[in-house]
């Protein structure tokens, strides 16, 4: 078994019955995409970022949002040392591999926005001062959905800065009867070894981006692209149409295939384009879903 499956593998184990969204996950972080994972409370969301983190062999943190939390809280702070008669930079907890913010919409647009530069430039600037994050560098961040108490919503300029996001649902009656003998699955995460490292996943992601994509599918996919901004008052973004053809990549890698196909972005484009559409009648998944189904049914499939 290649590192690749036996991570996909290592995580079916610990979050059951969702083989799709796990390679989904996987698939947008072999496209070095940020990844957010909306749904009910309970389902699993912060299990299946804990899990990423854990197999992926990186270095993370969890952040939790909440509403009273501070940019400084997220990116630090400049602090005057007496000892030097000079301020010194104390970096906050982003300064890590992957930065699981749990609750990401608990906290308000201005913590939500400390986010911003660093998902786009892979840094943050404090005090006129620019600092380089670490490589990889990826955001894993969970979010209820909007409607909930307390929850604010995400606007457009940080939702496009996640390449995907994914909802796990209820677990099927098989999975669930699995998830109540097992138990607490805390214990099954602590147990499970890193499968990967930050090298190991670099190389992967190399990989990925070498997969041949021809002319044919980049028409594909820039027809998709056009007809989203034809159907909608708010299309895929240029962002989201490279992303769209990064993710088909790693989706491609973790098929075993050399060249990305048809099939290939049609599986990952609910995902990329979901978050994204201009949404007529609120902004939950299944209304995004519905729309990703709307498009890939009124552009023809090459042959």
């Amino acid at each position: 078994m290649n590192p690749l499956s036996a991570a996909v593998a290592a995580i079916e184990r610990v979050v059951l019955g969702k083989p799709a969204q796990i390679r989904l996950c996987v698939a947008c972080l072999l496209a070095r995409g940020h990844l957010l994972i909306e749904d009910v409370p309970g389902v699993g969301k912060t299990t299946l970022a804990h899990t990423l983190a854990r197999v992926l062999g990186l270095e993370w943190r969890r952040l939790q949002f909440t509403s009273d939390l501070l940019p400084a809280d997220v990116i630090g702070v400049s602090v005057f040392d007496r000892a030097t008669q000079q301020f010194q930079f104390r970096p906050g907890p982003i300064f890590t591999q992957l930065l699981l913010a749990d609750e990401i919409n608990r906290a308000s647009p201005k913590a939500q926005s400390a986010l911003l530069e660093a998902m786009e430039e892979r840094q943050v600037s404090v005090d006129g001062t620019t600092h380089a994050l670490p490589e990889p560098f990826f955001v894993v961040a969970t979010q209820n959905p909007r409607e909930q108490l307390g929850a604010f919503g995400l606007p457009e300029s940080q939702l496009d800065r996640f390449l995907m996001r994914v909802s796990l649902g209820y677990p099927d009656q098989e999975s669930e009867r699995r998830l109540l003998v097992a138990g607490d699955l805390r214990e099954t995460l602590a147990a499970t070894p890193p499968v990967l490292d930050a090298a190991a996943l670099l190389a992967a992601q190399r990989a990925a981006r070498a997969i041949y994509v021809s002319a044919t599918l980049l028409d594909y996919a820039q027809a998709l692209v056009a007809q989203s901004r034809t159907l909608w008052r708010l299309g895929l973004s240029p962002r989201a149409a490279q992303g769209l053809v990064r993710a088909a990549q790693g989706w491609a890698l973790l098929a075993g295939e050399r060249a990305v196909l048809p099939e290939h972005l049609q599986a990952v484009l609910p995902a990329v384009a979901g978050h994204r559409l201009e949404r007529r009648s609120g902004s939950d998944e299944a209304d995004g879903a519905r729309l990703a189904t709307e498009l890939l049914n009124s552009v023809p499939v090459p042959v």
